[in-house]
């Protein structure tokens, strides 16, 4: 709740008042005062009146941690990573909820500079450069993470940790401040706070447990690796980093995954996390990567899906009767090709007859596998007679042209999310963007989670990580009834082949939450899914529907909408609040989460060979797991018997 024009106008006397008796540069008297000024509105602001080298003030509310320099010309970059080393260190440590702490990379640094400066691009340094009159961009709505009491229990810990500075307020009218203190004070219920900002509350942009602060300020000599089970904060830990590392650098940074929609959704999460970065950070997925890349040198790949699945039907229908012997159907063989064959990188049969097919049901003699290849061969003709290519090749292409001519400027930092999702093809171009120098990769992901087929070593993709790996083991996102559910779904693998930690070995911070179960026919799911979503308690926008096949997505938003429930494709989620509830499948939701999630797993028929029924129900598991790990506080879990 703002202030009336009326008190506003009084408490900008007060600031005003205030600042004009202790500085006299007009830059500083204007900045200072429109920062006092927000101390009515619960803002805590320290003031430096000891010597210069340090931050000119320091601001404290429920939209995060600031150290403000005021100057004009705009400062160098030298002066403010000084000023930024001095501003994480007295920041470091203080306590947070659940025995968490104010994490380094949570202060952010901001130059406030004259409106004739011409402080350059925001990359130019690692601050946030804000002229003078769009102090306003502090305090964005969409920016509130913290409540009232946090921040305050904030100022009262720096405050012992200052020296050379003044705490300074002004204060509302008396009507005023009581309208807003019913607001803002801790004495209103979290739920009513969570309501006033729209969304919850997301502390982890200022707290980090002591494990996760650790990793995010960690110094590695080479690639490294962040692993653990759903919701221990990976994601988390990787913008942290990012923003640690990008202060310390000057070169762009990228963010990257195999899944296309999980990109704009970290980089809306970035931007809120790190505006002075915002500019200098790319997110987007490895095959966009690539297509830009190649097209920046001149090269265009025509990668038209449907054409390419056409390619390799007419390959299939060649070659199919010896592979249809062998059981699977044609589902699997394109996988073995796509995942195993050119997902790796294999480009003689020899080296195809000796690889380990991990995560592969059926069993291939030699004999066998040169069955397949003959199949693979095919395919990769029929693209060449119709001048065609696969997005695998838009990899191994982009790969070839980086060997042949490195990037003109290279990446800071690269951040791979849900690596083990990526094929070894992807993992190896990943290496040759990012090279092998300190802190220059970081690997993010968790192999129970992985939900396409198939498998992988990181050593296969040539990446060394070893005494660089790392497991974060505590579950900050669902709570216990959801975590207890998700547990009973036994997935477990390490990205690099060993004994990972399983999410039944998770620790739960979370008390509560609440499951659901429904079992029913196919034309008892209209009425149950209608049913489940008008009983939710939870806005349709933090509520995703998850399924595990497009078709099963399609049909569950039709039949909401005919219910009246308006939906958005969750393919097209970016992270920003909307009054509709997101509906798509598990590859879709990978790295996501929600308050609430509603799962509908349908009747799909089980493959006739014993060998695929046991790889198809791994699958599953994993695929199961994602689904319900996306959810928060309550899950609804709904299977659908034919």
């Amino acid at each position: 709740m703002g202030l009336s024009t009326h008190a506003r106008r009084q408490v900008q006397r007060q600031a005003t008042r205030l600042i004009a008796e202790r500085f006299r540069d007009p830059l500083r008297r204007n900045a200072l005062a429109g920062l006092l000024e927000r101390t009515a509105e619960g803002w805590h602001l320290a003031v430096r009146t000891g010597a210069p080298g340090t931050a000119d003030a320091f601001l404290i509310g429920r939209a995060g941690v600031f150290a403000v320099v005021v100057t004009d010309p705009a400062p160098d970059e030298a002066t403010m990573r000084e000023v930024a080393r001095d501003a994480e260190e007295r920041f470091a440590g203080l306590p947070g909820p659940g025995g968490q702490r104010i994490a380094r990379s949570a202060v952010t640094l901001v130059a406030i500079v004259g409106a004739d400066s011409s402080p350059g691009p925001r990359n130019a340094g690692p601050f946030w450069s804000l002229p003078a009159a769009k102090l306003d961009q502090l305090f964005r709505r969409d920016t509130v993470h913290l409540t009232a009491r946090q921040a305050a229990k904030i100022a009262d810990g720096l405050a012992a940790r200052l020296r050379g500075y003044e705490w300074l307020t002004v204060s509302a009218p008396e009507k005023e401040a009581g309208s807003f203190e019913l607001l803002s004070a801790e004495s209103v219920a979290d739920e009513q706070l969570i309501a006033a900002v729209e969304r919850p509350f997301e502390t982890w942009m200022t707290f980090l447990h002591p494990d996760q602060a650790a990793l995010a300020a960690r110094n590695y000599s080479g690639p490294a690796r962040i692993s653990g089970p759903a919701g221990t904060g990976k994601t988390v830990v990787a913008l942290h980093r990012m923003r640690h590392v990008g202060r310390r650098s000057t070169g762009p940074l990228l963010f990257t995954t195999f899944v296309r929609t999980l990109p704009p959704v970290n980089e809306t999460t970035f931007r809120r996390l790190a505006p002075e970065l915002a500019d200098r950070a790319q997110f987007v997925s490895l095959h966009a990567w690539a297509r830009a890349f190649l097209q920046r040198r001149g090269i265009e790949l025509n990668t038209h899906s449907r054409l390419t699945k056409d390619a390799f039907g007419r390959a299939w229908k060649e070659h199919r009767e010896p592979l249809e012997r062998l059981g699977p159907n044609y589902d699997y063989w394109e996988t073995e090709v796509q995942r195993i064959i050119k997902g790796q990188g294999i480009r003689t049969l020899e080296k195809y007859q000796s690889i380990h097919r991990a995560r592969r049901g059926l069993r291939l003699d030699r004999g066998q596998r040169e069955k397949v290849w003959q199949l693979y061969t095919a395919y990769e003709e029929n693209l060449a007679a119709n001048g065609l290519h696969d997005f695998h090749d838009l990899l191994s292409r982009a790969s070839i042209e980086l060997e042949r001519q490195p990037l003109e400027e290279p990446y800071a930092s690269v951040v791979v999310d849900e690596a083990q999702d990526m094929t070894l093809t992807g993992l190896r171009l990943l290496r040759t963007i990012a090279g092998d120098g300190p802190n220059q990769l970081l690997l993010v992901g968790d192999g129970q989670q992985q939900v396409y087929p198939g498998g992988w070593r990181l050593s296969d993709a040539g990446i060394p990580i070893q005494g660089r790996g790392e497991v974060l083991k505590v579950n900050y996102r669902n709570r216990a009834s959801i975590l207890d559910f998700a547990r009973r779904i036994n997935a477990v693998d390490d990205l690099d082949g060993a004994a990972g930690v399983a999410l039944r070995d998770a620790d739960s911070v979370n008390e509560g939450g609440v499951v659901q179960s429904w079992t029913g026919t196919p034309a008892e799911l209209p009425d149950a899914l209608a049913a489940a979503v008008r009983a939710l308690e939870i806005p349709l926008g933090e509520t995703a529907l998850i399924t595990f096949s497009n078709a099963d997505a399609d049909q569950c938003r039709r039949l909401l909408e005919s219910a009246g429930v308006p939906t958005r494709a969750l393919e097209r989620y970016v992270g920003a609040a909307e009054d509709r509830l997101h509906v798509g499948t598990v590859h879709r939701a990978k790295g996501l989460d929600f308050r609430a999630v509603l799962v509908v797993q349908l009747p799909r028929p089980a493959p006739e060979d014993p060998a695929e029924q046991e790889e198809q129900h791994e699958l599953r598991s994993r695929q199961r797991l994602v689904a319900a790990t996306r959810a928060r506080d309550f899950l609804w879990w709904g299977a659908v018997q034919s």
